[in-house]
């Protein structure tokens, strides 16, 4: 009744306007998908633009649509309203309509998602009349298309829509109460309306002569692929145009231009072959499944109407997904998905003996670490939580994971979980733990140690997860962006804390050193190392995934970068997105089986494993939540990092319960998921729309791959240096981690030294690296002969190791800057702009002369805004140098960027700074670009 309640409202505001004085008011229905219009001519428009005469007392009013945060602002003036939340809840603003301006929701992410319109302000008048058209005749008499005969003469139907669907709107017996169709005259055509919307069938106008160049009709319904009217040429069948609704009951203008079919016979086509059925359980049938249709006619030239509906004002939606099962048991689960040729998928547990599986990881036998996240989505209060940690394990080879061991329980809010150097390491807001354990009784060996504190869990769902070793040897996780944290050790004050609210962290096992490693994204869920040892993440809601570089500041679903000197942020790597639509990712769900299946992603792989499996090793496995799929995407190297292309879907799950979260293949090659099974796939608060007692874990497997039983532990640190050359990166990251826990070992650096001297391949020259530096192994001027190789890839993990090692000497600066003028590898170059960071300010001057100096890097994916992260705070240590050398630079940013850093300082002095540098400005656009600055700062010190 939402619909009813604006209608009242508006009749209420239109009577009250006169009391208190607006001339001009506006009604919003408000849903994540943006604001559409209520009422007049901007009635059924997503976000319209809204008009007013200069001068004139404006009122807007936002009605709620849905259980969802909302308000109005005006970006320029500054008004804001109140924030609704209830649907059906109001609100308004008012103000004096001064300039141009725009109207927008101001929650996180609301604006992203669509809602967002333009105000303008005019000096004539704000609206129009138009011209009526004729109506086309046949043999001297007109045709019943303007459906006023109030039958469906001159028109056939086939199916069931459009049986006796001639309507008489007093009020519309096939649209819902408050449902207002706008037509015209006394009739129009409904193809069963909100109240008969599963009725599907097809109506077909007798053909008409094109005699005059423009055509206009009504439509409204489905912005659906299968609702639509159509214009067919008679002669050829070809349809010259077509248009969906959008999703709204009031009729809007279409018009079409004819000019190019004068002298044709065309006729008209008004197609519904949607049922609106949504075949899942937890989501409503669309009544919007349906087209409405009146009136059409001629014009001699192109009539302005000002609410028309423009083609390119629709988001078009394909037909749902199909999806052909629904809660499953885990047997059938399993039996039903659909892979490549030659792999099969085996359960190997399912509740009662695994529920709400929410991270896991293998250990050096091969078993799984796996935590169930009973206590989501509230945190319990302290020493009441109910999550758990087991431990699993396939004792003969069949695929079923026979043993069952729980670890430890009582955990609160667990959301990662890794194993190795002697523990488990346990991510449970506010808490990064470690459980050190007793491996002759699988159990604890103590209590939990809270290694670090302030994770915060505003947003149960977006907290620290997905954590796994890099081949540093840190510890790495992933933190979402509505969840707000202030992390350090126990007791630290806040000059000791770092605060993360999106982004890509890390910790050190030995060190317990804490790193902010990369910030933004969206809500990150997956993280996975490729064989050249690079950093990617999987996202939500915005592009899924980015090339994790130290450092960077990436695009962000919402909210603001810690430091405002930022300026812009790293886009993802991928040229396409999984789902469909413009309206935002929620538009698409459902829908998007073409693209991928939808916007939610969880897990990250790159299938490192059997070589019979047939994968590229480039491509990065993630979950589609929505799509009920494991996507691919092929990873390739563009400039100094990465793009990503759409690859084949791996895997269907055809299972609208089904919620993979992560992948990790094991010893054998085979490929564990836990799956999250639950009908209700998004986020809630209310724990009551969360189904608590289910669970699984696949197995998938290649027809060649073998059961494998191994103990990693009980080999020589010999063997475990030759596991470095595997082809199975399982056994390599096992044993690299079990080598750094044993710590320096001369024999072992000796023999991995070979490897990185004379093995032929670069990842596993890389490998024999990562291990010499997580054993101690590797000297600075070892790593500093490094920076000499040939190899890129060797060169740039020298620069990032020297970083981590040797506090960064002034010879090794030296080098560096030598490195930032001459290498000709801009993947090294993005290693020196990723280390700046890391360099005391007054240090950098001279790598920064050596990346400024490189125009090729002017449109990288990176290195702009990496060079720019570490140059934002050389204006605070020299203005004027900083400025000096920012007009030499080659990187188009550096210098726009470093007049606006400096006209946040202070004023006097970067105005002197500015009118010292102006006259050595080398182009127009410097100069225009330096003058602006100081007739800005002269007018703010005025």
């Amino acid at each position: 009744m939402i619909t009813l309640r604006v209608c009242l409202l508006w009749a209420c505001l239109a009577l009250a306007s006169e009391s208190y004085g607006f001339d001009r008011e506006y009604v919003l229905e408000s849903t994540m998908l943006g604001y559409t219009g209520v009422g007049g001519n901007i009635d059924g428009i997503r976000n319209p633009v809204l008009r007013a005469g200069r001068g004139e007392v404006v009122k807007i009013t936002i009605i709620n649509g849905e259980l969802m945060p909302h308000d109005i602002a005006m970006e320029k003036s500054g008004v804001i309203s109140a924030t609704i939340l209830e649907a059906g809840q109001t609100t308004s603003i008012v103000f004096d309509a001064v300039e141009n301006d725009t109207y927008y929701c101001t929650i996180p992410g609301h604006r992203e998602s669509g809602m967002e319109g333009r105000f303008e302000v005019t000096d004539g008048p704000v609206d129009e009349e138009v011209a009526a058209g004729v109506i086309p005749q046949r043999q001297g008499r007109p045709l019943n298309l303007d459906l006023e005969s109030g039958m469906l003469g001159d028109w056939t139907a086939d199916g069931e829509a459009f049986a006796g669907q001639v309507v008489h709107p007093d009020p519309s017996p096939v649209h819902e109460q408050d449902m207002t169709p706008g037509h015209r005259g006394e009739y129009f055509l409904s193809s069963g309306g909100t109240k008969n919307y599963q009725a599907t069938g097809t109506l077909t106008s007798v053909p008409f002569a094109v005699n005059r160049p423009y055509g206009s009709f009504m439509v409204s319904g489905g912005a659906l692929k299968e609702t639509r009217v159509e214009l067919v040429r008679d002669d050829t069948g070809q349809v010259i145009f077509e248009i969906t609704g959008n999703n709204h009951a009031t009729l809007r203008p279409v018009v079409v231009d004819l000019q190019p079919h004068l002298g044709e016979d065309i006729f008209i086509r008004i197609v519904d072959m949607e049922d609106g059925a949504s075949g899942l359980s937890y989501i409503q049938d669309n009544i919007w499944a349906h087209i409405n249709f009146d009136h059409f006619e001629f014009h001699t030239s192109r009539p302005d109407f000002a609410n028309e509906l423009r083609r390119e004002d629709i988001v078009i939606l394909p037909p749902r997904d199909i999806i052909p099962y629904a809660g499953l048991s885990g047997r059938d689960a399993a039996r039903n998905m659909t892979l490549p040729e030659g792999f099969s998928v085996a359960l190997a547990a399912a509740e009662p003996d695994v529920v709400r599986p929410i991270g896991f990881a293998l250990d050096h036998r091969g078993r799984l670490w796996v935590a169930e996240g009973h206590t989501y989505p509230d945190r319990a209060p302290e020493g009441e939580g109910e999550d758990r940690i087991l431990i699993f394990e396939d004792t003969n080879g069949d695929g079923t994971l026979d043993k069952r061991i729980v670890f430890t329980d009582g955990l609160n809010l667990v959301s990662g979980i890794e194993v190795g150097f002697g523990g488990v390491w346990v991510g449970a807001a506010p808490y990064l733990m470690y459980i050190p354990v007793d491996e002759t009784g699988d159990a604890p060996a103590g209590e939990p140690e809270v290694l670090l504190d302030g994770w915060g869990h505003q947003d149960t769902h977006e907290t620290l997860n997905s954590l796994t070793w890099g081949p540093d040897g840190w510890l790495y996780g992933a933190h979402g962006v509505f969840t707000h944290s202030n992390v350090g050790k126990p007791g630290a004050g806040e000059r000791q804390r770092q605060k993360i609210n999106a982004g890509i962290w890390r910790y050190h096992p030995t060190r317990h050193e804490f790193e902010v490693f990369a910030e933004g994204t969206s809500n990150p869920w997956g993280i996975a190392f490729n064989d050249y040892g690079h950093a990617f993440t999987t996202v939500c809601v915005i592009p899924h995934l980015f090339h994790v570089v130290q450092g960077a500041r990436y695009h962000r679903q919402s909210g603001e970068h810690f430091n405002p000197h930022v300026y812009d942020d790293i886009a993802t790597i991928a040229d396409h997105v999984h789902y469909v639509g413009d309206r935002g990712p929620h538009a698409g769900n459902f829908r998007s089986a073409a693209q991928g299946g939808g916007h939610a992603h969880a897990g990250a792989m790159f299938y490192l494993g059997n070589e019979h499996w047939g994968m590229d090793r480039d491509a990065i496995f993630m979950n589609n939540i929505h799509g009920y799929r494991v996507n691919t995407d092929l990873i390739k190297r563009q400039g100094s990092g990465y793009t990503a292309s759409h690859g084949e879907d791996f895997l269907l799950t055809n299972d609208s319960w089904s919620q993979w979260l992560n992948f990790r293949h094991d010893p054998g090659g085979s490929v564990f998921a836990i799956d999250w099974y639950d009908k209700n796939q998004c986020h809630s608060r209310n724990p009551d729309v969360h189904d608590k007692s289910l669970g699984r874990i696949f197995r998938i497997s290649h027809e060649k791959d073998q059961w494998v039983q191994v103990d990693l532990s009980a080999r020589s640190s010999g063997e475990l240096v030759q596991l470095q050359l595997h082809g199975n990166d399982w056994y390599v990251k096992q044993a690299r981690k079990i080598l750094q826990a044993r710590g320096p070992d001369r024999e072992v650096h000796r023999q991995l030294k070979q490897i990185l001297a004379g093995h032929p391949e670069v990842p596993r020259k890389l490998r024999a690296l990562w291990a010499l530096h997580v054993t101690g192994g590797i000297s600075v001027s070892e790593l500093q002969e490094l920076l000499q190789h040939e190899n890129e890839y060797l060169r740039g993990w020298a620069v990032r190791l020297l970083t981590e090692k040797d506090g960064l000497s002034a010879a090794t600066l030296g080098i560096f800057a030598d490195m930032a003028r001459t290498d000709t590898s801009a993947l090294v170059r993005l290693h020196l702009a990723s280390v700046l960071q890391q360099i005391k300010p007054e240090s950098r001057w001279a790598i920064l002369e050596g990346l400024y100096g490189w125009p090729e890097d002017g449109d990288d994916h990176n290195l702009p805004l990496m060079v720019w992260y570490g140059a934002e705070p050389m204006a605070g240590v020299d203005m004027d140098l900083a400025l000096k050398m920012a007009m030499t630079a080659k990187l188009p940013v550096i210098l726009p960027y470093t007049i606006r850093r400096i006209k946040t300082m202070d004023s006097p002095k970067a105005l002197q700074a500015l009118r010292q540098h102006i006259d050595q400005a080398q182009t127009h656009e410097q100069h225009y670009i330096i003058q602006a600055a100081i007739d800005e700062l002269h007018h703010s010190s005025h």
